[in-house]
């Protein structure tokens, strides 16, 4: 059975990179959006951008500093209420610049965790809340594929946070299966590969492929609604299940 269409979708981290380029995907496709992160100016300039090519479409935007629990709490139900509720909710604000484990400065390792395990459960929380009052919903947690194994240097504290991101959505996922009113509720994790984004710059692997392959790739993964997602799939897939089953030392050859 094909899924509904999710006509509202809010969007974290959607002032640039995978987040901006969703929107502008989902705009194209009639879709009406709910946009925030921390550059509000940004936000605005995209705003206006899509609804100049999309004249059709509602978007709304807002400031949003997802390290900030409580106003993820506040923030997420009331831009979502410009919209008279929201269909899906892409959790996909996180940083990616960490330091090697032991460097002396373990600051920009905590901001990675705090942003990314942090901030995105607090994200889940919202989106979560709202889909139980309605009973229906599509979550979607952006994870990556760094999260299959440790990562080590500068990556260590990204790809721990990722894997946490994965089980988290697993988790909620459990928790309203468990539940007949609250079965109808889909969640995604999207594992995407290396993509050129601004997050990535210095640290691009092979098989890198550019925003606008990534992208598309991406959302159209996201409209299937699985329940688990490699970007691209190919050669991500495989890629991830190697990475699970090499040795360590391999791995980090391989990383």
């Amino acid at each position: 059975m094909p899924f509904p269409v999710r006509q509202r979708i809010l969007i974290t981290g959607a002032s640039a990179g995978l987040g901006q380029g969703m929107a502008r995907r989902f705009a194209a496709r009639g879709r009406d959006l709910v946009l925030v992160a921390r550059r509000l100016d940004r936000l605005e300039e995209l705003r206006d951008e899509l609804l100049a090519q999309h004249p059709g479409t509602r978007v709304v935007v807002g400031q949003l500093d997802v390290d900030d629990p409580d106003a993820v709490t506040a923030v997420v139900p009331q831009l979502a209420g410009q919209l008279g509720g929201i269909d899906r909710f892409i959790a996909n604000a996180g940083l990616g610049k960490g330091t090697p484990v032991g460097s002396g400065d373990p600051r920009p390792n905590r901001q990675v965790l705090v942003t990314n395990v942090l901030g995105t459960h607090a994200c889940c929380e919202a989106a979560v809340e709202l889909f139980r009052a309605q009973r229906a919903g599509h979550l979607v947690v952006v994870s990556s594929v760094a999260g299959v194994r440790g990562m080590g240097g500068t990556r260590t504290a990204y790809a721990t946070s990722k894997a946490a991101d994965a089980v988290l959505a697993e988790g909620i996922r459990a928790d309203l299966l468990g539940d007949r009113s609250t079965r109808a509720i889909r969640v995604t994790t999207v594992h995407p590969g290396f993509i050129e984004t601004d997050i990535n710059v210095g640290r691009r692997g092979p098989f890198t492929v550019d925003l606008q392959t990534g992208v598309t790739a991406l959302v159209e993964a996201i409209e299937r609604e699985p329940v688990r997602a490699y970007v691209p799939e190919w050669p991500w897939r495989p890629v991830a299940g190697l990475l699970r089953a090499l040795p360590l030392p391999v791995v980090r050859k391989l990383s």
